[in-house]
């Protein structure tokens, strides 16, 4: 973990959120917790780094379709799920989407404490590799990371960046939900962005038009 890091609890019931955060901060690590996935969204910032600790059954807005909406983002926040009603099939399709773990409640303290360091040591891990390649910084830079691009990732590319979800894009191009997850990954990577959005923005900062990228 480093000094920066905090871990993002999303409970809708204030007991475990309260219980969560409490042992997170008994650790000496920063935490900040939210009533819901909605109230999450309002204030995320991709480029914080840190970790999203998960209820999976909440009001209005789930815990798998927040994290099928960071996806959709393009935001790589490390998942770990806790729920009270959560089996064996959802307990794969969230692992299978990305998430870290998921700890049933009542949560063992060491159990939940070991999945946070994990997706802790993840988010740095993924941040620590796009600073090593750094965002592109001319506009010749950036055409040398469009050059790097698979024709894969050139079509992901594009849908995404006209708003297209991860599992329509799974569909158009004939892909796996996870191996479109796994294209944008490696975009984003090249690009030293942390998100779609980031992307859109450098493309739209450097380039004249997305177009002369997209060809």
């Amino acid at each position: 973990m480093t000094l920066d890091q905090t871990v993002f609890i999303v409970d809708d019931d204030e007991a475990y959120r309260d219980s969560v955060k409490e042992l997170v901060n008994s650790v000496g690590m920063s935490a900040e917790s939210y009533g819901s996935a909605l109230e999450f969204l309002e204030a995320f910032a991709p480029a914080r780094p840190g970790c999203l600790v998960l209820d999976v059954r909440m009001m209005r807005m789930s815990g798998i379709a927040l994290q099928t909406k960071l996806a959709t983002m393009g935001a790589r926040l490390p998942i770990v799920f806790i729920s009270g009603h959560g089996d064996i099939e959802m307990a794969v399709k969230a692992i299978k989407d990305g998430a870290v773990d998921f700890v049933q409640k009542p949560y063992r303290e060491q159990q939940l404490l070991d999945a946070i360091d994990e997706a802790l040591r993840r988010d740095a891990d993924w941040r620590n590799e796009s600073a090593h390649v750094g965002p592109a910084k001319t506009g010749d830079h950036l055409a040398e990371r469009v050059a790097s691009l698979t024709e894969r990732e050139r079509e992901v590319m594009a849908l995404a960046l006209g708003g297209v979800p991860s599992k329509l894009i799974a569909k158009q191009l004939s892909l796996s939900h996870r191996t479109v997850e796994h294209h944008r990954s490696r975009l984003l990577e090249k690009f030293g962005v942390g998100s779609i959005f980031e992307l859109m923005r450098l493309l739209r900062k450097e380039a004249q038009s997305l177009d002369a990228y997209l060809k």
